[in-house]
């Protein structure tokens, strides 16, 4: 067996074990990360709005409103509209200038203030059930240029299997300065210096001494990185019909879920490879061969088939036949063989 290949498939039987036996199910939330896309009028919307977000991420609308934080992507939006931006405003003559938090970086703050209410003494000892859940809800995602709106929080949309970001990103002072006040921080000149109030303190301190107020949130206050939590999640919408449409690459793509919304309502069979829907490592092997068989079978123009390789790291996450059926579609290039401008996009 390839030297390379070996240890992976050794993590993923470890994964599937892990799965098999629901006691070692670790207790942390699983974030949706989604990307519905279909037909105008499918009920693309309708469905986050009635059934994922209260059902599967159980947030109530009317009592937690500021947990469901909604956009729209369009030509003009902007990394400055997703992330946050300089806004200057004119007082007394005098012209200023504040940060305004972005969507992106607003669910973000509302995410980890969410924990922080729950008071953890450390970052392990986060009671994840006591925790409510947040969504970043982006409708037309493909009517912005998504790689540049998203620039550095791209980065975070990798996922570990217990809901953190893969990897973490370093926010700049001012980003990061509006996403701890976001949490709940007082910020305010004491004495001609910045200090700051972490919430539920009766006082102003430095910034460095904050730095054992948000360990346990797993927030560096040093380096001022952060990920993305377990509760909070992201759901877009996609028409296939838009004809003003940006193209999305496919490092970008590869880190979402997607569904796709028939007109008819209806879905796909379930899968029924493996044992209940999971693979051990030499059924993976056996599939990941085969369908990389299947790949270099696909004839396709050139500028399509150099994107339709498959490595065996982009797979490592899709041990759930469930979760593979639906990126099916994009690792093949399925919708490639409908002649439309949308191909470029679903796959």
């Amino acid at each position: 067996m390839n030297d390379q290949v070996y240890p992976i498939l050794k993590r993923q039987e470890k994964l599937n074990n892990m799965f098999s036996d629901k006691n070692s199910i670790s207790k942390e939330k699983t974030p949706i990360q989604k990307i519905l896309f279909g037909s105008p009028g499918t009920g693309k919307s309708h469905r986050i709005k009635e059934e994922i977000i209260p059902i599967n991420l159980g947030i109530d609308r009317q009592k937690s409103p500021e947990d469901i934080i909604k956009t729209v992507f369009h030509p003009e939006y902007t990394y400055g509209d997703f992330m946050g931006k300089l806004v200057p405003i004119t007082k007394s003559g005098k012209v200023e200038y504040n940060y305004y938090e972005g969507h992106f970086l607003k669910a973000l703050g509302q995410a980890y203030k969410n924990i922080q209410m729950t008071k953890p003494k450390s970052f392990q000892d986060i009671r994840w059930e006591d925790i409510s859940n947040v969504v970043l809800v982006i409708d037309e995602i493909n009517r912005g240029n998504s790689s540049a709106i998203f620039g550095v929080a791209f980065q975070l949309l990798d996922r570990d299997e217990s809901g953190w970001s893969d990897y973490s990103v370093n926010l700049t002072e001012v980003e990061f300065y509006k996403f701890i006040e976001l949490i709940g921080t007082k910020i305010s000149l004491v004495d001609g210096n910045l200090k700051f109030q972490f919430p539920g303190d009766s006082h102003f301190v430095f910034f460095e001494n904050l730095k054992d107020k948000f360990s346990p949130l797993g927030i560096n206050t040093e380096t001022k990185e952060i990920k993305l939590p377990p509760n909070l999640s992201i759901l877009a919408t996609m028409n296939t019909s838009d004809n003003s449409i940006y193209f999305m690459d496919s490092a970008f793509k590869r880190r979402w879920d997607w569904e796709f919304i028939n007109w008819d309502n209806s879905r796909s069979p379930e899968a029924t490879y493996g044992k209940n829907g999971i693979l051990d490592a030499s059924e993976w092997k056996k599939l990941f061969l085969i369908l990389m068989v299947l790949s270099k079978s696909i004839t396709l123009p050139f500028e399509v088939l150099k994107i339709n390789r498959l490595g065996f790291i982009l797979l490592r996450n899709l041990l759930l036949l469930k979760k593979f059926k639906i990126n099916l579609c994009f690792l093949f290039g399925i919708a490639f063989l409908i002649v439309t401008k949308s191909r470029w996009l679903i796959c």
